[in-house]
């Protein structure tokens, strides 16, 4: 039987604060963009957050489990990661970091969707369906609002796109976490998987595609280590460490502050503009996240 709960008081202060550091990593990559290229940025942190939680196990005394097989969805998993990333990487270079974030923020929509399928304990309420449609429909809002504006919107349109697409990217590793043997390791195992596939595999394609950038700035080793050892290291490991304990679907239930605060802080620290169509799609794909996310808390307060 699964004993993963809904969210109580700790839960919810954690995810605050993870809120308020995710909100932020966005808002690093788009601000150092033109000293240093955001995907080799990011596959240096993975590298750099995978030898701290090496570090951290050498220190627990724990080994990593790859006993029958485990090792193939925790490299699946990192493909994922990676994917996720790419795309992140690529969009920041494209669109705003507020728009980044808020398309990522899709992920429990995807998550809810494929664990709905997946486990049964985590089956969708029709009020959940609600959600979905809502949070889909503000997504299109979000698009079409620059349908009509001039061609050099293009580029920023791809970026929400592939912001989009590093949405869907991450539900479906929260579902591999979820539904497979993956959910019983330590947290540590399951984003060291992570972080050494995302390292592997983003270091070569952003030599690949000439991402190489590097201007050793203030700024630049500022963000890399905030980066590498609060974004990578602290904040993913609280994040699995949450999975392990609470329902997956809930713990977007709070999410939705994160692209409220990056917009913000996207307008406040990189002057960017705050689109009024976009704005109303972003409100409506989030309230659909909440309906989604928050569907437990729903239930329990009209119970009472």
């Amino acid at each position: 039987m699964d004993s993963r709960k809904p969210l109580d008081a700790m839960a919810v202060g954690l995810m605050l604060m993870l809120c308020l550091i995710w909100s932020m990593q966005q808002i690093a990559l788009k601000a150092t963009a033109a000293d240093f290229s955001p995907v080799l940025q990011i596959a240096l942190r993975s590298g750099a957050g995978a030898l701290l939680v090496v570090l951290l196990m050498l220190w627990r005394g724990e080994r990593l489990t790859i006993a029958q097989g485990m090792w193939k969805p925790g490299c699946l998993a990192g493909v994922c990661f990676a994917l996720e990333f790419l795309l992140v990487g690529e969009a920041v270079r494209h669109t705003s970091a507020g728009h980044v974030v808020v398309f990522v923020y899709t992920a429990p929509v995807f998550a809810a969707l494929g664990l709905h399928w997946k486990l049964p304990n985590e089956r969708l309420a029709p009020l959940q369906w609600i959600g979905i449609g809502l949070a889909f429909a503000g997504i299109a809002v979000a698009f079409l609002r620059g349908a009509n504006a001039q061609a050099g919107l293009s580029s920023v349109l791809w970026g929400d796109f592939l912001a989009l697409l590093a949405g869907a990217a991450w539900g479906s590793t929260t579902v591999l976490i979820r539904a497979s043997r993956l959910s019983a390791l330590p947290a540590t195992q399951t984003l060291l998987y992570q972080l050494v596939m995302g390292f592997a595999l983003l270091l070569p394609i952003a030599l690949l595609i000439g991402h190489t950038t590097f201007n050793p700035t203030p700024l630049v080793w500022l963000s890399l280590g905030f980066q590498s050892l609060i974004v990578s290291f602290a904040s993913f490991l609280l994040w699995f460490a949450l999975l392990r304990r609470y329902l997956a679907s809930r713990l977007g239930v709070l999410s939705f502050l994160t692209p409220l605060l990056a917009v913000a802080l996207g307008a406040w620290l990189l002057a960017e503009p705050i689109e009024p169509g976009f704005l109303v799609g972003a409100v409506l794909a989030l309230s659909g996240i909440m309906l989604v996310s928050g569907h437990g808390w729903l239930a329990s307060v009209t119970k009472r």
